[in-house]
């Protein structure tokens, strides 16, 4: 099984909420699978984790950022990758805050413009109850021990 270490974002708008995309695979070795996940994604060759946060924040919101603050989380997680590849993967976690809601997707590559579905800023309380799979699991814990929510 391959190593594919990632960067993933937690991040967290003006008013405390956080930006999750919405995966529906149609296709694919994960077709009919729907999620809610943070954005973030691989490691490049030679990347470190705080430039590839910097990178995918860019790539998936628009956003351009120096540095990707504090690492708050890491997870070690195996799943399978759209093309059918399992992965094991080391996820590490940064906590951005922005200044503004507004995002764009102009960056994104075909992969993402085909299994994003929707973005959404989420409250705790409305995480906490919703029935939807959510990556990472305990999302809403990693935030309260990070003193977010």
């Amino acid at each position: 099984m391959r190593d594919r270490p990632s960067s993933r974002l937690l991040i967290v708008d003006p008013d405390d909420r956080l930006l999750l995309f919405k995966f529906v695979h149609l296709a694919g070795a994960l077709i009919g699978q729907r999620f809610w996940a943070t954005p973030g994604g691989g490691l490049d060759p030679g990347e470190s984790y705080e430039d590839a946060a910097c990178r995918e924040m860019f790539e998936e919101t628009g956003i351009r950022i120096a540095d990707p603050g504090p690492q708050i989380a890491q997870r070690s997680v195996t799943f399978t990758m759209v093309d059918g590849e399992p992965v094991s993967s080391d996820e590490r976690y940064f906590l951005v805050r922005v200044d503004s809601a507004d995002i764009s997707s102009v960056h994104w590559t075909e992969l993402e413009r085909a299994a994003i579905a929707a973005q959404r800023w989420w409250r705790p309380a409305e995480l906490s109850a919703t029935t939807d799979q959510v990556f990472p699991e305990d999302i809403v814990e990693i935030l309260g021990r990070a003193g977010v929510w």
